[in-house]
């Protein structure tokens, strides 16, 4: 079954949609690259505008304030994570794939400095995320609550809920990144022990 034509107005629209997006991406980064580089104090409406080569009006009509900027560049940050976690070749194993997704979080958390900060050292003073943009944020991980279920399926873990094993491993690894990141650890050896510790404590023991 294939779908009806799009027709001069559906195209139109599909591309005032397809800008829109551009744009909007295009100025979170502005907003994330200068909040690494220069500091929350650079996060204005008119420098945000200048570095974008757009008017500040445009992004007042996007994000509404500051407030709403902070909590858009928030939510992007965890799609990000989402996408790269989501790129990881799929393996037949589920504990394999389990395995193969540790590196990828790190990688994420290591390639995107300025979202991860945002989204777990509070880069902006007195930002709160919303609750709505905190469920938000948990679900983009939602991947690896699917492989944990996955293995416990397959009885390799212990049957519990899905989410206490993926909270105890996502504590492990940002606690083994924050130092990392801080330079108290030169490698990412003792992230791949922390986290591959947590996934053993939850192994079903094999009877002999």
């Amino acid at each position: 079954m294939t779908s009806a034509p799009l027709g001069l107005q559906g195209a139109y629209a599909m591309g005032e949609r397809a800008g829109h997006d551009e744009l909007r991406s295009r100025l979170l980064d502005v907003a994330v690259n200068l909040l690494r580089t220069d500091g929350p104090e650079s996060l204005t409406m008119r420098r945000i505008a200048a570095e974008a080569g757009c008017t500040t009006t445009v992004i007042y009509t996007m994000f509404g304030n500051r407030e709403g900027l902070a909590e858009a560049l928030y939510l992007e940050g965890f799609e990000r994570f989402r996408r790269i976690l989501e790129a990881v070749p799929q393996r037949r194993d589920p504990l394999e794939q389990l395995h193969a997704l540790g590196p990828a979080y790190r990688q994420a958390c290591l390639t995107e400095p300025g979202y991860y900060s945002l989204m777990f050292e509070r880069a902006i003073p007195g930002f709160e995320p919303s609750e709505r943009a905190r469920t938000l944020a948990r679900a983009a991980l939602n991947i690896l609550d699917r492989v944990i279920a996955d293995c416990i399926s397959a009885g390799y873990l212990t049957p519990t809920q899905p989410r206490k094993i993926a909270d105890a491993l996502w504590a492990a690894a940002q606690g083994a990144i924050s130092l990392e990141r801080a330079g108290h650890l030169r490698d990412g050896r003792t992230y791949e022990a922390v986290t591959t510790a947590v996934i053993c404590c939850y192994l079903v023991v094999k009877q002999e």
